[in-house]
This record gives C-alpha cells, structure tokens and sequence, in this order.
C-alpha cells in the first residue's frame, strides 16, 4: 500500500512540469506582443511631428501601458516557473528570483495591474468628449475596483506575515 501512495505522490509532484506549457505559451504571446509594441513605436516615431501635445502623451501612454503589461507577463512567467515547477539554477543572475513567493507575486500582479488601470483611465480622461458621463463613471468604478481589491490583498498579505511572524518567535 505504500508502494502506491509513493506513486500517486510522484505523480501528482511530476504534474507541475505541466505548467511549463504554459510558461512557454506566454513568452511566445510575450514575443508577438514586442513585435505589436514595435508596430506602435514605429507608428509613434512617424508621427511625432504631426501630432499635437494630447497625442503626444496618449501615444506614450499606450507605450507605457504596453512595457507594463510585458513587465507583467516577465514577472509571472519567471516567478511563477521559479514557485512551482523548479528553481533556477543560474539563480545568481537574477537576484530577485528569490525574493517573490506566490502572496508577493499576487501583490505585484495586482499593483501592476492598478497601474494599467491608471494609464487607461489618464487616456480616457484626455480624451473625455470621446465618452459619455455613464461611461466614465464605470471607468472609474472598474478602476477602483482594481484599487481596492490590490490594497485588500496588500492587508491580507501584511497580516499574513504577521502571523507568520507570530508562529516563529519564541514563546516565553
């Protein structure tokens, strides 16, 4: 009987290797997302002088946007592989590789993602006779949702190493 349960468990610890598809799935998105970010660039760079100052900046918001949402997939990709599948063995390298666990990772997903939320409520306001008084109210509804879901996992996670905290000091 413990022959099989010694099975099952290596089964069930080999099954994260699965997750390498996924890895590997989005550095391919992350690749024709570069060659989509390079389409703006260029387009911005054929345009900067006939653009007017609001263009301008609603251009370099969208370049923004996108090195956020890249910065993002970077993040989940290497910190995800490095939480659940194997370490790095070039750890070194990158020294921050230890440093995000699963909680910390959420923390920063959720901020970049505020982030994000920000630069396209900044764009909408630049562009507000684009858009109708019901519209911006759910833009901004949306966009605080965002920001009180990341500061309510911001406390969870603060109480979570409080606790963390509590279990490994000494008792007296």
């Amino acid at each position: 009987m413990k022959r099989i349960e010694i099975f099952i468990e290596n089964i069930i610890l080999a099954s994260r290797w699965l997750l390498v598809v996924f890895y590997l799935g989005l550095a391919v998105a992350l690749a024709i997302y570069a060659f989509s970010f390079a389409g703006k660039l260029i387009d911005f760079v054929a345009k900067v002088t006939v653009l007017d100052e609001t263009d301008t900046i609603l251009k370099m918001l969208g370049l923004i946007d996108a090195a956020l949402v890249a910065s993002l997939v970077v993040m989940v990709i290497i910190s995800g592989y490095e939480n659940f599948v194997s370490r790095f063995d070039e750890a070194e390298e990158v020294h921050w590789l230890g440093t995000i666990d699963a909680g910390s990772l959420k923390i920063k997903v959720a901020s970049t993602i505020v982030a994000i939320s920000s630069i396209h409520l900044l764009q909408v306001f630049l562009n507000l006779t684009q858009f109708s008084t019901e519209q911006l109210t759910w833009f901004t509804v949306i966009h605080l949702a965002f920001v009180f879901s990341a500061l309510f996992l911001a406390y969870i996670d603060k109480l979570m190493v409080k606790e963390k905290a509590g279990k490994q000091s000494p008792s007296l």
